[in-house]
């Protein structure tokens, strides 16, 4: 182990000091089912942490690190209804055909709710990005494909 993983406490310990992860520089735009994530994700790291034994020195600093983690993100977050409307935006549920005429469905969401292999993607990614703002039947060009937007939900 790196000599920069470990500190000395008073009396002579040592325990692990992991780095902090990174916190995103964009703002913590979440849907309510996001907030909720991160609340129940708080939840299970306080039980964790109660159950944990002062001496499981690495378990403790990594509940300790996702805790500063996710105690950061519920502070930072900011709760978007979806707005009613047939424009894409934050919380939309968006089909759109590719140019091969394959098909795909997906939600654009927060950075910490977002998970492709479950339909959803961030705000900030490049395809959320490229289709804000447009409608049903607009095109946009990404990478070099062409996307057209079928619907809005």
């Amino acid at each position: 182990m790196s000599i920069a993983f470990v500190r000395e406490k008073e009396g002579g310990e040592a325990f692990e000091d992991l780095p902090d992860r990174p916190v995103s520089p964009h703002p913590n735009f979440v849907t309510p089912e996001g907030l909720a994530l991160i609340d129940a994700e708080l939840d299970r790291l306080h039980t964790e942490h109660a159950g944990l034994s002062p001496d499981d020195k690495a378990n403790m600093a990594r509940v300790n690190r996702d805790l500063r983690y996710w105690t950061a993100r519920r502070n930072s977050a900011q709760v978007v209804e979806q707005p009613p409307g047939d424009t894409v935006h934050f919380g939309s549920t968006v089909t759109i055909t590719r140019d091969d005429d394959s098909e795909q469905t997906f939600r654009i969401v927060g950075e910490d709710e977002a998970d492709p292999a479950k339909g959803t993607i961030a705000y900030v990614a490049p395809l959320a990005r490229a289709l804000t703002g447009k409608q049903a039947g607009d095109t946009v060009t990404l990478a070099e494909h062409e996307i057209e937007i079928v619907a809005v939900r």
